[in-house]
């Protein structure tokens, strides 16, 4: 139940914000994914963290690259 309202909350950010910032990320598939897909697997508490480490790693200093949820 929490796990999907984190979703929504996401796909809210992907249709509202992201078109305004723009393709800045680094990873494949992009952090907002990687939040949804490891949410549905997960949960909300793996899930969840899973995806604020992910959003951590997502700056100009990391290569980036192809990073799917395990």
């Amino acid at each position: 139940m929490i796990a999907k309202l984190f979703i929504l909350v996401v796909r809210g950010y992907q249709l509202t914000l992201s078109p305004i910032f723009g393709g800045a990320c680094r990873y494949y598939p992009s952090c907002s994914a990687y939040a949804i897909e490891a949410l549905e697997r997960h949960g909300a508490a793996r899930g969840g963290w899973m995806a604020l480490r992910r959003i951590g790693r997502c700056h100009p200093f990391r290569p980036g690259g192809f990073d799917p949820v395990p």
